[in-house]
């Protein structure tokens, strides 16, 4: 197991001192930063710090070094990303600090989409995502929608105010395996289930796994909507996804 001292970048140290505080959460960010080297802690740093000019410098140089798309993806954006969708989940940072990060990822994705699309890597699974039908917020959706997109899921954002028929008519286009939705206002999370029923009574509950998220949806409440699950942040999210893909796999193989 790694410890904090086996990664080289002090600010990245200093973040996970200050910021990190579940011990799970904890071991699996130092294991990451650990293995990554000292270029890629670089480009996760400036990301941290919203400097999307610094990012999109290192991103570039390290691509133009040979450095792999898909290490300085994972190692650099990715972790760095991880970081700042906890401390958005627990209150650290708020919106404009996430606008900056997320400009950032963006300016280092601009380099590695393209070599990635090059090279045929086939994509992980199809994601529709949006924030239902009355709501306005979708931060926290965006930042899922990155971390989806980087971990090789295709995503297709519906945005916000996302009616019943919308997810449905974008499943049914995109033959998409996966739903997200998002909520912020609890007087719209109840749409979530509003969501879930169509799909039931459109015969398509069966081909699809639904993913429910936001500040106040909880385990017990997607539970109670018909959801198969919900994710406290973007890493999460990713790993809910991937889990999913492999429940709706083994179970059209039964």
């Amino acid at each position: 197991m790694a410890e904090l001292n086996d990664i080289a970048n002090d600010f990245i140290k200093d973040e996970i001192e200050e910021f990190i505080e579940r011990p799970n959460e904890r071991t699996r960010i130092i294991d990451a930063f650990a293995r990554a080297t000292p270029a890629m802690q670089e480009i996760s740093a400036a990301l941290i710090d919203g400097d999307n000019g610094t990012v999109d410098t290192l991103t570039r140089a390290a691509l133009d070094d040979g450095i792999e798309a898909l290490e300085v993806m994972d190692d650099g954006l990715i972790n760095g990303m991880s970081i700042v969708g906890i401390k958005f989940r627990e209150n650290f940072i708020f919106v404009p600090e996430v606008l900056a990060c997320a400009r950032a990822m963006k300016a280092g994705m601009a380099h590695i989409a393209p070599i990635l699309s090059a090279s045929g890597i086939q994509p992980v699974g199809t994601v529709i995502m949006g924030t239902v039908k009355g709501d306005l917020h979708d931060i926290g959706k965006n930042l899922c929608i990155m971390m989806l997109r980087g971990a090789g899921f295709v995503v297709h954002d519906l945005g916000v105010d996302t009616s019943e028929d919308e997810f449905m008519d974008a499943v049914e286009e995109h033959e998409a395996p996966l739903v997200g939705m998002s909520a912020l206002l609890t007087t719209t999370m109840p749409n979530m289930g509003k969501t879930i029923d169509a799909f039931i009574d459109n015969d398509l509950r069966e081909d699809v796994k639904i993913m429910v998220g936001g500040a106040s949806v909880t385990q017990e409440f997607a539970d109670d909507m018909g959801a198969d699950g919900t994710a406290e942040d973007a890493v999460g999210c990713v790993e809910l996804a991937n889990r999913l893909l492999v429940e709706l796999k083994q179970e059209q193989e039964a």
